[in-house]
């Protein structure tokens, strides 16, 4: 992991299942000029859906998708036109990636249904293309809507913000997260200080112009220019806050929508607490189900088993796994346990891992943080997720810490996860080379989208990215907000084999039957 990895850590979205063996992410599907034209007819526009909230944006609103077929797969593929800054829409503009995924059932008639598989940084015509290794989306949505995924503003195919080369990413990412000594401290905070020059160096503008609200406002065009006159969207992870600030800008345009897994907008510092805790969580579950099952090669107790976690990320912090050419580092190692915890249903794949490193093979271990990075096998990277995420991040939320400061936060983050409350700590560190000085305070950021359609809010038990406690948050800072909680683990609460959450979300997405608020599933 990075040395100024932690703000990484915020809220990425790894939407499951995904294939263990091949993931293959859908990468430059956009048809090009051979491309043969798309078959689905055009829909007539709805009433009032290419409306601007502004003559100086009118032109953007009055566009028209081009359709084509993608390169990959059944699906259809578009770029849409949007301001770089909305401030001053006469200026640059910017493509946006648009992946359709036509309705089985009369698409030409059929309700668009866009969605988001967070991050923030993954690109969403991953989640919506036929072939996706993310999400299967229940064969009724499919029956019901056209599926719509972008590739949010910096991300994907969307103008992707570059900050460092790949060997640059190798080294940041291979870093230590945690330094105790000045050297290390000094190291990682140079590292952190490279990030946002490189950003401006190999990206220009475009990265300072990356956020949420600018995303959002991509949404609405993107709305416009598919000829609806609300948005229904789901939303994952950091794509609940994406949903929820369009709902904030646009009340009158959400149709209907549900986010999963909230990410609420949070100080820096809260969030890290509690996305910490949230891991924690994970952890004591995933070591309490291996003690439950016998013979847990962790130990017979939670204590011990957690004091072995911990134990083996200082040894390997101190003396680093070969693993051929590279080495798995107390970075690697945290991501490659981590990244199951996403899921329950890689549990077994975390142990088969962690136990033949702890045994001195790191390989599998260091294929989960790879994963994690997007990283590929054999060097480079899928995306540019693992960049976009500190600069969306940070356009956001751009406060930051000075190293001096981190160890007083120590004690409150021990006590949120004994485990991994140093990493998380030192994440305050991260948006330093990014944004404003020094505890410069943000603007406030309160999403309540009071006249908006009824939000569905889903948030699970021990999910370790969003804690459930966001999902509540959320779920009452909106005004129209209705909270399902699911009983399980994992990241996300749709798409998991809960029948009572996907029924509910079903019913809700395709006949508009608001759930119960406060459902328990």
């Amino acid at each position: 992991m990075k040395r100024a990895l932690p703000v990484v850590l915020v809220v990425i979205a790894l939407v499951f299942p995904m294939a263990l063996a091949v993931v293959v992410l859908v990468r430059d599907q956009r048809g090009d000029d051979s491309s043969t034209a798309t078959t689905m007819p055009p829909r007539p526009d709805q009433p009032g859906s290419r409306t601007s909230p502004s003559p100086a944006l009118a032109r953007f609103y009055a566009q028209k998708l081009e359709w084509s077929r993608c390169r990959t797969g059944g699906d259809e593929c578009a770029t849409l036109e949007v301001p770089l800054d909305y401030r001053r829409p006469a200026g640059r503009t910017i493509g946006i990636a648009v992946l359709r995924n036509p309705a089985d059932r009369s698409p030409g008639t059929a309700r668009d249904l866009l969605v988001n598989p967070g991050g923030p940084g993954a690109p969403g015509t991953d989640l919506a293309a036929t072939d996706s290794p993310f999400m299967k989306f229940p064969d009724t949505l499919y029956e019901h809507f056209n599926v719509v995924g972008f590739d949010p503003r910096g991300t994907g195919s969307s103008e992707p913000v570059d900050c460092l080369s790949d060997s640059e990413l190798d080294a940041y990412t291979a870093g230590d997260p945690d330094p105790d000594t000045p050297a290390e401290v000094e190291e990682y905070v140079a590292a952190a200080d490279s990030f946002g020059p490189g950003c401006q160096q190999r990206s220009g503008d475009l990265y300072r112009h990356l956020g949420t609200h600018d995303a959002a406002r991509d949404m609405d065009v993107l709305r416009a220019a598919l000829g609806d006159a609300e948005v229904d969207y789901l939303g994952v992870s950091y794509g609940t806050k994406l949903g929820a600030t369009y709902a904030d800008l646009f009340p009158k345009r959400v149709g209907r929508m549900v986010l999963d897994g909230a990410d609420p907008p949070l100080t820096a510092l809260d969030t890290m607490l509690e996305q910490a805790h949230g891991f924690q969580v994970a952890l004591e579950a995933y070591v309490d189900d291996c003690i439950a099952g016998g013979d847990c090669y962790l130990g017979s107790s939670r204590p011990a088993a957690l004091q072995k976690v911990r134990d083996f990320l200082d040894e390997v912090d101190a003396r680093p796994l070969r693993v051929g050419t590279r080495e798995l580092t107390e970075g690697g190692a945290f991501l490659g346990i981590i990244y199951p915890l996403y899921s329950k249903d890689y549990w077994p794949y975390l142990t088969d891992a962690l136990e033949a490193a702890l045994k001195g093979d790191g390989r599998q271990l260091l294929a989960f943080a790879d994963l994690y990075n997007g990283r590929k096998q054999g060097g480079g990277y899928q995306d540019n997720s693992a960049e976009a995420i500190l600069a969306i991040n940070c356009d956001d939320d751009p406060s930051s810490l000075p190293a001096s400061r981190i160890p007083a936060l120590f004690p409150r983050f021990a006590e949120k996860s004994p485990t991994f409350g140093r990493i998380f700590a030192w994440g305050m560190v991260g948006c330093g080379s990014l944004g404003p000085a020094e505890d410069e305070k943000r603007q406030d950021w309160h999403l309540d989208a009071r006249g908006a359609a009824p939000i569905v809010v889903i948030g699970t038990t021990r999910d370790p990215a969003t804690p459930l406690a966001w999902a509540r948050k959320m779920a009452s800072d909106l005004a129209s907000g209705v909270l399902i909680t699911r009983d399980g683990d994992g990241h996300g609460g749709f798409g998991h084999g809960n029948s009572c959450v996907d029924d509910a979300v079903e019913r809700y997405l395709i006949d508009g039957t608001v759930p119960t608020d406060n459902l328990s599933c």
